[in-house]
């Protein structure tokens, strides 16, 4: 039963066909990749707003050099030109290629055909690609996610998000089974740090196998509303100001341009004085900017923090930051 549910898992819904898997203690451990593939001194590239943690994940490694490449001002998309410009002026070529689909902080689609050509242009180099797939089931007005494989791609995957189980803490690598000797990397980075996911989490989210991807997909649809209600509250940024939203439970806005180098402030003002919290976009490789999420509540909680956001963007638009 076990090895059928992971097969539909791997082959059916994110056709990876000569992947092995490791559990892990969530995505937040599936970055321990980094120990496995860099070391330190190693260049490495991600794309802005990137996910902070994968950031984190590379510094602690002792990774020196920070590739931060940009996305599309229209869509956030990687900038697939700017990575083959990359690739060919920097030596010795970096190491990996990390971007997150959908995305966290911007709720980001990658399309296939662009998320095949960075693939190739890491192959071409000689780079890994690691992708982050968490929110693989979020996904909106009729998008569907897609997965890709090869010898240079590592998938992490997330039961956590995906099934509503925050704080039982397990996910999985998808990697190249026939690398030589990649096994025997990561599963000695896996076992000096978590050695395993709990127990009791493995055997939830084996049952999370045996349910399906429907119920969560179910619950997605309800999301809708909640990013609804926040593209009105965002309103007062103006209609240009907010990107994302294609996936995930996050919207990316621009603040106004009086705040470009200090989006801390306006968080903490609108922590402070209106009850509301959102991400500084400067923890994202994006100042001037803040991260929204629609994830996590009720529609009716969700109306009232929408309320409350919308109020303080009014008076930030029209006043500043007025304690």
């Amino acid at each position: 039963m076990k090895f059928f549910f992971s097969v539909v898992q791997l082959h059916v819904e994110n056709n990876q066909h000569k992947s092995s898997v490791v559990v892990t203690a969530d995505v937040y451990q599936a970055v321990d990749l980094v120990l496995t593939l860099c070391d330190a001194g190693d260049s490495v590239v991600m794309f802005a707003p990137y996910y902070f943690n994968a950031y984190m994940s590379f510094q602690m490694t002792g990774v020196t050099n920070i590739l931060v490449g940009p996305g599309d001002p229209k869509n956030l998309h990687p900038d697939a030109d700017w990575l083959e410009k990359t690739f060919f002026e920097n030596k010795p070529t970096p190491k990996l290629v990390t971007v997150v689909n959908p995305g966290n902080p911007s709720g980001t689609h990658i399309p296939e055909p662009l998320l095949k050509r960075i693939s190739a242009l890491c192959k071409d180099a000689g780079a890994w690609l690691f992708v982050d797939n968490t929110y693989e089931y979020f996904m909106y007005d009729g998008r569907k996610h897609i997965c890709i494989e090869d010898d240079h791609i590592l998938n992490i995957f997330s039961f956590s998000k995906a099934y509503g189980m925050m704080g039982w803490r397990v996910g999985y690598i998808a990697y190249p089974t026939d690398v030589p000797g990649l096994t025997d990397q990561i599963l000695k980075v896996q076992d000096n740090i978590p050695i395993c996911a709990t127990i009791i989490s493995q055997h939830l989210a084996l049952y999370c196998l045996e349910v399906g991807p429907q119920w969560v997909t179910n619950q997605v649809k309800d999301l809708v509303k909640n990013r609804s209600l926040l593209l009105d509250a965002l309103s007062p940024l103006g209609s240009d100001a907010v990107r994302g939203g294609e996936g995930a439970i996050y919207l990316w806005a621009k603040l106004p341009d009086q705040y470009k180098d200090d989006d801390f402030s306006v968080v903490s003002w609108l922590a402070h004085k209106h009850g509301i919290a959102v991400i500084p976009g400067s923890a994202c490789g994006g100042p001037g900017y803040v991260r929204i999420s629609f994830g996590g509540l009720q529609e009716e909680q969700t109306a009232t923090a929408a309320a409350r956001l919308k109020k303080g963007l009014e008076q930030l638009v029209r006043n500043g930051i007025v304690e």
